[in-house]
């Protein structure tokens, strides 16, 4: 229901117990198949190696950097994300071989607010169509939620359809295109706006959590139900 003021305006609902997020800490998050550790130097020759799997470079296509092309300039990448005080930076670790194999970060990082964003994923051909991508994000929305967070975003290139439905396979809901947003690589780009909220959090947590739970999730992550038999039908 509507709340309003003295004036009869209509007015968000209240939050008089409301307390400032914290800033995400430099603490490991652990999952099954993966973990995600605060990115560093050390990783760099990792991930380039990782990354080196795939092809060509067509994974950075919608990305603001280009695929380093040695470990010298992957360290320049990590350093870069790692010298930015507004991101909270991770290196996705599989648990098998206990290497990087990818990296994501927690971005524009607003604690009074309790907003906060999922960016700069980073997927080698080692996290792509597994389980390793997926349980990573669970890990980061897991962790935004228990920091207190409101509202966790997720935006990408509107042409990026693979970055969209990655997100709204594990339950952001798409809020809106900002045209024009961006200019990337001297191109234009229009950014989608994808959103979980903290009231839509439950739900979603137990949809992911018992999708990768070992009763549905062997060891070696192949599902027995897909995720989406998990979620509530509409």
């Amino acid at each position: 229901m509507t709340q309003h003021n003295q004036y009869g305006q209509p007015i968000g609902f209240a939050l008089p117990d409301w307390q400032p997020a914290t800033f995400p800490p430099a603490v490991i998050l652990t999952g099954r198949f993966c973990h995600l550790i605060p990115l560093q130097l050390i990783h760099a020759p990792a991930l380039f190696a990782a990354f080196s799997l795939a092809p060509d470079d067509r994974d950075w296509t919608w990305l603001g950097a280009s695929q380093p092309q040695s470990v010298a300039a992957m360290s320049d990448w990590i350093a870069n994300k790692i010298g930015d005080s507004g991101l909270a930076s991770y290196a996705v670790i599989d648990q098998v071989n206990q290497q990087a194999v990818g990296a994501v970060c927690f971005a524009n990082i607003d604690v009074q607010n309790g907003a906060i964003e999922i960016g700069h994923v980073t997927w080698s051909p080692l996290m792509q169509r597994n389980v390793l991508g997926s349980e990573a994000l669970y890990l980061l929305l897991q962790q935004a939620f228990v920091l207190g967070y409101r509202r966790v975003a997720w935006r990408c290139d509107s042409l990026n359809l693979a970055s969209r439905r990655a997100a709204e396979r594990i339950g952001f809901s798409f809020e809106g295109r900002f045209r024009q947003a961006m200019t990337r690589k001297q191109r234009n780009r229009d950014t989608d706006w994808l959103s979980i909220i903290d009231g839509e959090w439950p739900p979603i947590q137990q949809a992911l959590s018992q999708w990768l739970a070992a009763e549905n999730m062997d060891q070696h992550g192949r599902e027995r139900q897909k995720l989406r038999s998990f979620f509530p039908a509409d």
